[in-house]
């Protein structure tokens, strides 16, 4: 898969009220690390840093490389992130260890190839893209850098469900009750502009005749 990002921590001494708000004061958030078959480990995580993570999105989904200085990195997803009921700022998060084996759930980007070579592209469609990622329960050990789909043979007025996406194995979308559109090549404005005016031609004609007659 892509690179992971990651989240830079310290290992905290104490784990009682008193150590996390120390770390507060200092600009931290206090956080544990759990799971793996591992003990869990108390850090600590620069506030303004994470505060950034946060911003950018999908933190809750988003699969993590934690590097704490003294251990080896290990992949970790967020579980809970606990923020001030006032300010609504982070003051702890949970980060559980994964295994190959975990099932995880994680938005993966939606990339498209044979854009040069598509059929409905070359009469002058346009692709309209209705999800740039779509959220699959995948492995830990075996996430997709991205789910690609082949225009190459697609025409004007094609739509491209889930279905007709072939996932990675021992991946599967989370939306599971109907068969969501991600993306379809639809008539340029000219070629729609054209057939209108057809239509109105040939609404036109049975009128002409009629006064005609």
């Amino acid at each position: 898969m892509a690179e992971m990002p990651n989240i830079i921590a310290t290992s905290r001494d104490g784990t009682g009220k008193g150590a996390a708000r120390q770390a507060r004061r200092d600009g931290l958030v206090p956080g544990v690390v759990y799971g793996g078959g591992e003990e869990p480990i108390a850090i600590n995580v620069k506030f303004n840093e994470l505060l950034k993570q946060l911003k950018a999105g999908r933190f809750l989904s988003t699969l993590f490389n934690l590097k704490v200085e003294g251990q080896e990195d290990v992949r970790v997803i967020c579980r809970n992130v606990q923020r001030d009921v006032v300010k609504d700022l982070p003051v702890h998060l949970d980060l559980m260890r994964l295994r190959r084996t975990s099932r995880v759930n994680l938005f993966v980007p939606v990339t498209f190839i044979n854009e040069e070579t598509s059929v409905g592209l070359k009469r002058g469609g346009v692709l309209t893209v209705v999800r740039n990622e779509i959220e699959l329960k995948v492995t830990a050990g075996n996430i997709p850098d991205a789910i690609e789909i082949d225009l190459a043979d697609l025409d004007v007025g094609d739509i491209v469900h889930i279905s007709d996406v072939t996932l990675p194995e021992g991946s599967r979308p989370m939306i599971t009750d109907r068969d969501f559109v991600i993306a379809n090549i639809s008539a340029p404005s000219s070629l729609k502009s054209a057939d209108d005016e057809a239509e109105d031609e040939a609404e036109a004609a049975p009128a002409e005749d009629a006064a005609e007659e």
